[in-house]
């Protein structure tokens, strides 16, 4: 069915858009009804990660009318995730018109809020979401929601007090909080972080750098640099170092040829998203192994990004097995014998999901249940780093090892990358986040009902509005006969 031109928003700015975001809102009763018994000193749920994940999750909950939440981010405001700091892409990867974390609202979508200001024809002209523009999508998001961040603060520790989780705080007014329910929304290395290989573990520091840490690539100028990965970060960080004037750039590439289909697109579904984490573990673990194993390709403007500089250079077949200082430089040595001497190394080796690294968990995060203990793959099937995933349950919680000896993570969700193995690409990835919150929401819901199932059996009891009050009908002949019959009985 064709809209009425003049009803749509292209063009008329911002705060014509909001109108009508309020007014769906409205129309939808958002927020949802506040139903969850309150405890004095006691916050019901706190995210952690004001990005786009954790700030999709407080929508999910307030929609579900679970309002006693708190967000925290250990970043400052408009930093928060990756998009103005490692992440240095020029376009994100995904196609524009995803929905993402609009959480089925037209209005709080990223092409809402393009059209609205630049209008329909600047919309087809676009090709891919420009990041810093995404990054400028997110901070009016959260500015429109009215989505309470909490920035500056980290949380240091989680333990377990009672039936609670006490948590210490770095960056907060209070040292400690007390909450029922905690949300780990903290993006790509939230179970984890990044991956460093053995062999810069003697190099001294100001020789390499991983692609997620900041990095001066004004220093670069006139360097040789030696860029270890060919994933989508390691591209990025090579194009940056090219642009600022880098003598030259060397891919150094494990793989022989370059990976060039992203496997987990061409399956994308509802079916997909919905249906992964109800498979039997054989088949979840073939999905993401057989994943991880063709590689997700760089997208294809960053690798041209990179392939126009006449300077810039690809080795396959380089597998790296030592770099030892050369003077005030890195030699690289590779598993074919040969050898490349650089003046600083970037690390393009991603991510790597350990529980253990996670010092909010402390001594207790050896006690997370990993794919490991529970799965062992068939021959050809091993992954070394599917393997370290935590083993979920199918509301986002991490179960415990040893039954009986860490009871207090079912009450831990996992909302990041760590649950992918798990539950699939629902709490990360912008194609499948609003159906992965809406997951997380009633999860909690749920559980938190359970829980106080007592206080909800007793409201019903003492429920006694009266729906009718006695003047909704008048007796009629037969109740007047219906009494004298009773009365002559008697």
């Amino acid at each position: 069915m064709q809209h009425d031109a003049t009803n749509r928003i292209d063009g008329k700015g911002l705060p014509a858009l909001e109108s009508r975001l309020q007014e769906d809102l409205e129309h939808l009763c958002y927020p949802g009804k506040a139903w969850v018994p309150q405890r004095e000193g006691i916050t019901d749920i706190v995210i952690i990660g004001g990005g786009m994940c954790g700030m999709l999750a407080w929508l999910a909950l307030r929609t579900g009318g679970m309002h006693n939440v708190r967000v925290l981010d250990r970043s400052g405001e408009g930093r928060e995730g990756p998009w103005l700091s490692y992440a240095r892409m020029e376009t994100l990867r995904s196609p524009k018109a995803l929905t993402g974390p609009a959480y089925g609202l037209g209005p709080l979508t990223f092409q809402a809020w393009y059209r609205a200001q630049f209008g329909s024809d600047a919309w087809e002209a676009l090709d891919k979401i420009p990041r810093p523009m995404w990054m400028d999508y997110l901070k009016w998001y959260r500015r429109v929601l009215d989505i309470p961040v909490e920035n500056g603060v980290s949380v240091d520790r989680v333990e377990p007090e009672g039936d609670l989780l006490r948590l210490t705080l770095s960056g907060a007014q209070s040292g400690t909080v007390l909450t029922r329910k905690l949300i780990f929304a903290t993006g790509r290395d939230g179970t984890g972080g990044p991956n460093i290989p053995d062999f810069v573990s003697g190099l001294p520091r100001h020789l390499w750098a991983h692609s997620a840490d900041e990095i001066d690539f004004a220093a670069l100028a006139s360097k040789r640099v030696a860029v270890i990965g060919v994933g989508a970060s390691a591209v990025d960080n090579a194009a940056e170092a090219l642009e600022h004037g880098a003598a030259e750039v060397r891919h150094l590439v494990r793989r022989r040829e370059m990976p060039t289909i992203n496997k987990m697109m061409g399956i994308g579904s509802f079916g997909f998203t919905a249906g992964y984490a109800a498979l039997p573990d054989e088949w979840r673990w073939r999905f993401m192994q057989y994943s991880f194993a063709t590689q997700t390709p760089p997208p294809h403007g960053s690798t041209l990004r990179v392939s126009r500089h006449p300077n810039a250079h690809f080795h396959f077949g380089k597998a790296t097995t030592r770099i030892e200082t050369e003077g005030d430089s890195a030699r690289i040595h590779f598993a074919d014998g040969t050898s490349y001497l650089a003046d600083f190394v970037i690390l393009g080796t991603g991510f790597v999901i350990d529980p253990m690294a996670r010092t909010e968990f402390g001594e207790a995060a050896g006690d997370i249940l990993l794919w490991k203990d529970v799965y062992t793959p068939p021959p050809g099937e091993a992954s070394r780093d599917l393997a370290h995933f935590p083993y979920l349950n199918s509301d986002f919680t991490f179960r415990e090892r040893e039954p009986g000896q860490a009871p207090w993570l079912g009450n831990v969700y996992c909302f990041n990358y760590g649950a992918s193995a798990s539950m699939g690409k629902v709490s990360g990835d912008i194609p499948g986040i609003s159906d992965g919150a809406a997951w997380l929401a009633r999860a909690l819901a749920a559980t938190l009902y359970q829980e106080d199932i007592e206080t909800h059996w007793q409201g019903m009891q003492d429920y006694d509005t009266p729906e009718l009050d006695g003047s909704e009908w008048e007796p009629t002949d037969l109740d007047a006969a219906a009494q004298e019959r009773k009365g002559k009985v008697a």
